[in-house]
């Protein structure tokens, strides 16, 4: 049996309407967006609320809406903000619950500050993570799709560069997918690797815009290139990242790892469960995090299906994915 149903009724301050409207959202969407997932009813007239639900939910319900009103006096609020917000309560409750004092010291806000914009991990697992890559100069990043790995990594990056902290940023992506097939795509060697590292370019496109993207790449301050053009290198001052580090061999790894040079951060990001290496070829980040779990001066953030910051459906996809292969292995 479920326990009975509670309420909470406060009003929000200061008395605006437009603020008001900017909360609900066209048609209430926001508000219906926000029972949908939290399981609650919210009644509302003028500025005063009723949340109607399970106790914690209720309490967790009337502190996302105060906090979505504050954020109602600077920012114009859309789905994918209330999504971003609802992901970061129910984050925040979970950590509660568990009451790791430990863990909260661990997670305190930093603010990533570029010339256009500022992020801000949303829930634990996003801010352990920017902690995480803040104090260490080398640092993994793993967990399913739509976490945030990549674009927090690559935020960093960007603030690193513009705050002369490092003096250039190298990106990088294994190219696996097309192993002895790239000599068969059309065009030049750039045309042909370029759709592999798509996603680090759009990241970069978002933070500092297509011209300075182009013009910082120019004149080289920027590198995106795939893994097998690091190969004998030492890279000093500069911030790097591996991405979709799942398809590294161990062979791969190793090199990569041991390319980072004085004054460099080094960041891993990957998902162990989209390897797309030939069957019987071991993941060189699987073999990382095993051999390097011990070292200290390394930091490791796992995220789960309740960090991914995309569409609702993500969570529950990763979940149905996770569950059935949990399944098959039982069998």
């Amino acid at each position: 049996m479920n326990s009975q149903p509670t309420s909470s009724d406060f009003i929000l301050q200061p008395v605006d309407n437009q603020r008001l409207a900017n909360l609900c959202g066209q048609f209430d969407e926001h508000l219906r967006q926000i029972e949908e997932r939290m399981d609650v009813k919210i009644n509302i007239r003028g500025n005063a609320l009723r949340i109607v639900g399970d106790t914690e939910a209720v309490q967790t319900t009337s502190q996302l809406l105060k906090s979505l009103y504050n954020e109602t006096s600077t920012e114009s609020l859309t789905p994918d903000i209330v999504h971003l917000h609802i992901q970061e309560a129910n984050a925040n409750s979970k950590a509660n619950q568990a009451n790791d004092m430990n863990n909260k010291k661990e997670t305190g806000d930093v603010l990533i500050k570029t010339k256009t914009t500022t992020i801000k991990g949303r829930g634990d697992n996003q801010r352990k993570y920017l902690n995480s890559i803040m104090a260490h100069d080398m640092c993994f990043g793993v967990g399913p799709a739509g976490t945030g790995k990549t674009f927090l990594a690559v935020a960093c990056a960007v603030f690193e560069l513009e705050s002369g902290k490092v003096s250039r940023l190298v990106l990088t992506r294994p190219a696996v997918e097309a192993g002895e097939n790239l000599g068969f795509l059309p065009g030049d060697l750039a045309q042909k690797i370029d759709p592999y590292l798509r996603p680090l370019y759009d990241a970069l496109y978002e933070l500092l815009g297509f011209e300075n993207v182009t013009k910082l790449i120019e004149q080289n301050i920027i590198e995106i290139a795939p893994l097998a053009f690091m190969r004998g290198r030492t890279l000093s001052d500069a911030f790097i990242i591996l991405d979709e580090a799942q398809n590294t061999t161990e062979e791969q790894m190793k090199m990569f790892l041991t390319r980072i040079g004085m004054g460099s951060t080094a960041v891993i990001t990957g998902d162990v469960t989209q390897i797309d290496l030939r069957r019987g070829t071991q993941s060189g980040l699987n073999h990382a995090i095993e051999i390097l779990k011990d070292e200290k001066k390394i930091g490791f953030t796992f995220f789960n299906s309740s960090d991914a910051v995309r569409h609702p459906l993500v969570e529950r996809i990763i979940n149905a994915y996770d569950q059935h292969e949990n399944e098959n292995q039982g069998q």
